[in-house]
C-alpha cells in the first residue's frame, strides 16, 4: 500500500476523531471518577461505530446516498442538541452531585457514538464508490478515533473541580456546536 494512502487514512481518522474527541471531553467532564476501564468503554464505542460506519457505508453504495443524505444531519442534530441541552442544564444545577446525565448508560453512550459517526458513514460511500479495500481504513478510523476518545476523557476529566460547573456548561455548548455544525454543512451542500 502506498505510503500517500497511509498517510491519506491517517488524515481521514484524524478529522472523523475530532467529535469524538469532543464527546469524550464532555463525558470526562460529567463523570469525573472515571476509571481506566470507564474510559476504556467510551474510547472503545466512539472507536467501534466510527470503524463501522464506513463499513456500512461501503456496503450501501451510491443506490442510497441521496435517501440517507436527506435526513443523516437532523438525526446527529437531534440527538447532540438532547445531550447538549441536557448538560446545560446540569451545569447550572446548584447542588454538589450533579445528576441525571450517565455517559454510561448504553443509550446516551450509543447515542453519541452514533451521532458522531455519521459522517463516517459517508466517506465508507464514498470508499465504495472508488472500490477502495475497506479494512485497512476502518484499522486506522477506530484506532485513532480510540486514541482521540481516550485523550478526550483525561482531558475533561482532569478540568479542576471549581470549574467543574462551567466545563459541563461549556460541554453541552460544545456538543450543540458540533450538531449545528453538522447541520450547517449539511444544508450548505
Amino acid at each position: 500500500m502506498a505510503s500517500i494512502q497511509v498517510i491519506t487514512f491517517l488524515f481521514i481518522g484524524i478529522g472523523l476523531s475530532f467529535d469524538s474527541f469532543a464527546v469524550s471531553v464532555s463525558c470526562g467532564l460529567v463523570r469525573k471518577e472515571i476509571g481506566f476501564l470507564q474510559a476504556c468503554t467510551v474510547a472503545i464505542t466512539m472507536a467501534f461505530f466510527q470503524a463501522m460506519f464506513p463499513v456500512v457505508g461501503w456496503f450501501i453504495g451510491s443506490s442510497v446516498k441521496d435517501l440517507i443524505a436527506a435526513f443523516d444531519h437532523w438525526v446527529a442534530f437531534g440527538l447532540l442538541l438532547i445531550v447538549g441541552a441536557k448538560m446545560i442544564i446540569e451545569g447550572f444545577r446548584t447542588d454538589s452531585k450533579l445528576l441525571g446525565l450517565d455517559p454510561f448508560k448504553p443509550a446516551v453512550l450509543i447515542g453519541l457514538a452514533v451521532a458522531t459517526s455519521i459522517d463516517a458513514l459517508v466517506v465508507g460511500l464514498s470508499f465504495g464508490f472508488l472500490d477502495t479495500p475497506i479494512l485497512f481504513p476502518v484499522l486506522i478510523i477506530g484506532g485513532v478515533t480510540f486514541i482521540a476518545s481516550m485523550l478526550g476523557v483525561l482531558f475533561g476529566k482532569n478540568i479542576p473541580a471549581k470549574k467543574r460547573h462551567q466545563s459541563i456548561i461549556l460541554g453541552g455548548i460544545i456538543l450543540i456546536g458540533i450538531g449545528i455544525k453538522i447541520l450547517v454543512e449539511h444544508l450548505m451542500v
